[in-house]
């Protein structure tokens, strides 16, 4: 009778105690769902937010300018943007604190074809070079061409909007800025040429982080972020032991994304990927801070700190 009556008890108990709700969390990606955002999908398809009480829903942009603004608007919790971007925004007055890495090198990149007239970056004299944002790709390139002994005066700048490929490959432009290693290079070689990557980081800029996790300056300790930050060094790990597994959970989830281009895009994206995306490297910061300054981009070079934190 004993044992009924415990029986009971604990029964009743389990219906009238609640699950405990998971914590919501919503995050704004840079751009469309591609293999550059492989470990916030891989945490969610694969478990890792679930396992840390989170509940994340993921949301891509209708205009790729507009997710850090939102995030300092307080229409949202997490953005994914671009360490140069993070500094213009700081510098424009925008609350933003990045608490995380995502990709944690340069993805930006110079791409000429590897037949075409240009063997070395001095061989831009004279050559029309595409773009499709100015600003921070502008002084990106200036740098660069600076590093070779040229400058603007030496090239001719054209945009071509978003159609860096396409531009490149009908001889529009000899030279394309802002395309990306893990995406354009094989997209010209699936259309049957072969591209050539020059690489800002080994041609005069500061290397940076190309895709990063910011917050609203007033919530960088909310503890639901060190939550969305463990799910995610979780997932890396998992992706970089298990990139067969986590790509099918990837198309399983997209199916639309199951082609050549993104199953190679993310082989050659998974090097670049943050394994301790928390941590913080204050000095490439500020390195970086200080180039945006003396190419006109920012007036000031703040402390890292008062834009930045290492979640713990």
């Amino acid at each position: 009778m004993k044992t009924l009556f415990s029986s009971l008890l604990a029964a009743a108990l389990l219906v009238a105690t609640p699950a405990v709700a998971a914590e919501k969390l919503t995050v704004l990606l840079d751009w469309f769902t591609n293999p550059d955002h492989a470990p916030v999908i891989t945490a969610k398809t694969k478990g890792f937010f679930e396992a840390e009480g989170l509940d994340v829903e993921l949301i891509e942009p209708a205009d790729p300018a507009m997710p850090p603004k939102l995030v300092a608007a307080g229409q949202a919790d997490i953005a994914i943007s671009y360490q140069p971007t993070l500094h213009a925004q700081i510098h424009e007055g925008l609350p933003l604190k990045r608490i995380g890495t995502l990709v944690a090198t340069p993805l930006n990149s110079v791409i000429v074809l590897e037949d075409g007239p240009i063997k070395e970056l001095s061989d831009l004299k004279g050559k029309k070079v595409g773009f499709s944002v100015s600003g921070f790709e502008d002084a990106m390139l200036g740098q660069m061409l600076k590093s070779v002994g040229l400058s603007f005066d030496d090239v001719e700048l054209i945009n071509v909007n978003f159609a860096l490929s396409p531009s490149l490959m009908s001889g529009q432009v000899d030279a394309v800025i802002g395309a990306y290693r893990n995406f354009e290079l094989t997209q010209i070689e699936i259309e049957g040429k072969k591209g050539k990557a020059f690489y800002p980081e080994e041609n005069g800029v500061p290397v940076f982080d190309e895709l990063i996790y910011v917050v609203h300056n007033d919530q960088a300790e909310d503890p639901r972020y060190a939550k969305f930050m463990a799910a995610i060094e979780a997932a890396t790990i998992y992706l970089i032991n298990h990139p067969e597994e986590a790509w099918e959970a990837f198309i399983g989830a997209y199916p639309n994304l199951d082609d050549e281009l993104n199953s190679r895009a993310w082989v050659d994206t998974l090097p670049r990927f943050a394994k301790r995306p928390s941590a913080l490297d204050e000095g490439r910061y500020q390195r970086f801070a200080e180039f945006m300054a003396a190419n006109g981009l920012i007036d000031e070079v703040v402390p890292v700190e008062s834009y930045a934190v290492e979640i713990r």
